[in-house]
C-alpha cells in the first residue's frame, strides 16, 4: 500500500454494465478530494447519472472510456460493479464489489486476473471499521428499492423493463399499487440493518403490514411463519455457509401464502445463499423468475440501488470520499481490505 503522505491518483472509470448509471463518485466530493491535494481522474461516460462537464468543472480531468488499463502504474482504479473480461491482467490496485470471497461463479478468474499482472482487489464489501460494519454501502437503498419492487410485483404494477428514475417516482408508483391491495403481510429479514431499514422506510407510507425480523428471531427461523407472508424481503448479510432459510422442497405439498420473494443479498451461485431458490440473479430486461414447480415469484438483481442512482451515489460518495483519503496514509480499513486479498489470492 501507499506511504503516508504519498501522492495519490484516484482513476474513476467508466462503468462497463450498460443498466449501470451510478457513480462512486459525485462530482461535489470530487471537488473536495481535489482541495485535499488528491489528482482525480475520470473517464467519460455517456450513461453515468452525472454529466462529464461537471466533473471538468470540479477540477477533475477527464480521460477517455475504458482507458484505465493505461493509467499510471500508482493510480488507483475506482469503480463499482464487475471489470471488463480484458484485459485479462491487473496491474493496478482496483477498489470496487469484487464479489470474490464467497465463491460466488467467476470469484477465482478474477483472483488469477489479479495474480496474473500483479494488481490488488480492495474490495469495498469488506470496507469496514474495527467493528466489522461497513464504511461505505449502498444497502439502504438496495433494500429500499427491493421492498418497494416487490409490492409492485405483487399487485401487477411492475412494468417492464425496469427504468431508473427518482424516489418521489418510485413512492408515487407504490403509494399507488398498495392502496390497490389491501392487506399486504410484509416480512424483512434483517430488519435492522442498512438494506433491511431502507427496505422498512420504503413501505412505511404505504399502509402495508410490516413485520421485521432480525438476528433474534433468524437465528432459530419459523419456516411457517415466514410462509405465511405475502412478500418476503431477504437483506441478511451473510459471513460463513449456512442452512438455507427456504428450498423448492419447503414449498412442495404445502400450501402456503407467500407471492414474492425480493433477495436484496443476491448470493445466488454461493454456499452462503440463504435461499438457493435460483441459479442466476434477474434484470431489468426480465426482473422476475417464477421457481419452477411453485408459485413463488423471485426479484435477484444485484444492482437495486442503480433504480435509483442519484439519491444513491449521493449517499454512496458522502461515505466514501472520507475513506479514499486513507489510501494515502495506509489506514486501518485498506490495510484489511489488502490483507483479505491477499489471503484469498493464495488459496
Amino acid at each position: 500500500m501507499a506511504a503516508a503522505g504519498q501522492d495519490l491518483t484516484l482513476w474513476m472509470r467508466a462503468e462497463s454494465r450498460p443498466t449501470e448509471r451510478r457513480a462512486p463518485l459525485v462530482p461535489a466530493d470530487v471537488a473536495k478530494l481535489i482541495a485535499e491535494g488528491i489528482e482525480v481522474v475520470v473517464e467519460r461516460s455517456a450513461q453515468r447519472m452525472f454529466d462529464d462537464a461537471d466533473y471538468a468543472a470540479a477540477g477533475a480531468r477527464l480521460a477517455e472510456t475504458d482507458g484505465w488499463p493505461d493509467a499510471p502504474a500508482d493510480a488507483v482504479v475506482l469503480g463499482l460493479k464487475e471489470l471488463p473480461a480484458e484485459p485479462f491482467a491487473l496491474r493496478h490496485r482496483h477498489v470496487f464489489f469484487g464479489h470474490a470471497y464467497k465463491d460466488q461463479p467467476g470469484a477465482r478468474v478474477l483472483l488469477n486476473r489479479f495474480a496474473a499482472g500483479g494488481g490488488a482487489l480492495l474490495d469495498l464489501e469488506y470496507l469496514t471499521d474495527d467493528n466489522g460494519r461497513r464504511l461505505a454501502a449502498f444497502g439502504y437503498w438496495a433494500g429500499y428499492v427491493g421492498a418497494a419492487l416487490a409490492v409492485l410485483q405483487h399487485t401487477g404494477a411492475l412494468h417492464v423493463p425496469l427504468q431508473p428514475g427518482t424516489r418521489q417516482q418510485l413512492d408515487a408508483q407504490l403509494a399507488m399499487a398498495a392502496a390497490g391491495s389491501p392487506g399486504l403481510q410484509v416480512l424483512v429479514l434483517g430488519a435492522l440493518g442498512r438494506s433491511g431499514t431502507g427496505a422498512r422506510d420504503a413501505l412505511a407510507a404505504t399502509g402495508v403490514a410490516i413485520t421485521g425480523w432480525d438476528l433474534a428471531e433468524t437465528r432459530t427461523l419459523d419456516r411457517p411463519a415466514m410462509l405465511d407472508h405475502d412478500i418476503v424481503v431477504n437483506t441478511v448479510l451473510t459471513t460463513e455457509p449456512g442452512r438455507p432459510y427456504l428450498t423448492a422442497a419447503d414449498l412442495a405439498g404445502q400450501p402456503y401464502r407467500l407471492r414474492v420473494l425480493t433477495d436484496v443479498t443476491c448470493d445466488v451461485g454461493s454456499p452462503y445463499n440463504l435461499f438457493p431458490l435460483y441459479q442466476n440473479t434477474t434484470s431489468w430486461e426480465q426482473p422476475v423468475l417464477r421457481v419452477p414447480m411453485t408459485e413463488l415469484d423471485v426479484i435477484a438483481i444485484d444492482n437495486l440501488p442503480s433504480l435509483l442512482p442519484l439519491e444513491a451515489s449521493i449517499t454512496f460518495s458522502g461515505d466514501l470520499r472520507g475513506q479514499l483519503s486513507g489510501l494515502r496514509a495506509d489506514t486501518a480499513p485498506w490495510q484489511r481490505c489488502l490483507s483479505l486479498f491477499r489471503s484469498h489470492r493464495e488459496l
